[in-house]
């Protein structure tokens, strides 16, 4: 590779300290590299990445990778994550680690793996994408919401529960797992609806098809009360719902691509990430 693009999460690194040795080994290297332009958001200006680059750098953590696969779109560069963060699951690499990497992607053609994303549609024409997960949770004051879920036109279950998470298998070690979800396989092709506080006994996640249509619609309330949710992709983009609209989630056509340099199974990534939390 030859032409990079270095996407910092500026909370992390405010001087742009890390920022500038990355690029500085970069250009040293005789390779050439962006940097990102961003609204006063913090997102990534729509058309300024310049069409030669190659590769994404993300320095940050977890949430700034999954914000700049959101950023990014259809663009969907080949993404490495280099971790100023905690956790760290989907970033590859340690900061103490940089120059390696790159010393190996100035080289070799790196794998490049493939994890699925989620299309959530209401209201008729809006449509946004998620990573991780798209969830509806109950709004204003603290009381049970009842949810519909419907797979392929069919009624699944309705769940009474704070809220419905509907998670990727990237997804499935964040809030699915602290709802009592499974920890699923990261390129595996397939959909996890959790509920959250769900006001009944044994009620367990269920695991679907990648190619399953599920619609999720907000129920009415007792008495007749209209309720309303919050929905949400990843952790981000936010619209209230209310009692009779329905969100439709299928996966999407795009895919989230991650340079994987490390040769650490998914298993022991897992282990090691989960010790002590």
């Amino acid at each position: 590779m030859d032409c990079f693009y270095i996407i910092t999460n500026k909370l992390k690194d405010k001087d742009y300290e890390i920022t500038n040795r990355i690029e500085q080994y970069i250009l040293a290297s005789g390779k050439k590299c962006f940097l990102s332009e961003k609204d006063s958001e913090g997102h990534i200006l729509p058309g300024t990445v310049p069409k030669e680059v190659q590769c994404g750098l993300v320095l940050g953590g977890d949430g700034t990778l999954i914000r700049a696969i959101r950023d990014l779109g259809e663009r969907s560069l080949p993404l490495l994550g280099i971790n100023l963060g905690t956790l760290g699951y989907l970033t590859d690499v340690d900061l103490k680690d940089f120059e390696s990497a790159l010393d190996y992607l100035f080289s070799q053609t790196p794998a490049v793996e493939e994890r699925m994303m989620l299309e959530g549609s209401f209201r008729n024409s809006r449509k946004d994408l998620a990573v991780n997960d798209i969830v509806l949770a109950r709004e204003g004051k603290v009381r049970i919401v009842s949810f519909n879920i419907y797979v392929n036109g069919v009624l699944l279950n309705t769940y009474h529960a704070d809220g419905v998470i509907i998670s990727t298998p990237t997804g499935s070690t964040g809030y699915n797992l602290s709802a009592g979800g499974p920890i699923v396989e990261p390129t595996a092709k397939m959909i996890v609806i959790t509920p959250i506080c769900s006001h009944a006994l044994n009620t367990s996640s269920v695991v679907l098809s990648a190619d399953d249509l599920i619609e999720v619609e907000v129920c009415e309330g007792r008495y007749g009360r209209q309720e309303q949710v919050s929905l949400c992709f990843d952790g981000a983009e936010q619209t209230t719902l209310v009692t009779g609209e329905k969100v439709c989630i299928r996966r999407s056509a795009q895919t989230a691509k991650l340079i994987k340099l490390s040769k650490e199974s998914f298993m022991k990534t897992m282990r090691k990430k989960m010790k002590g939390n």
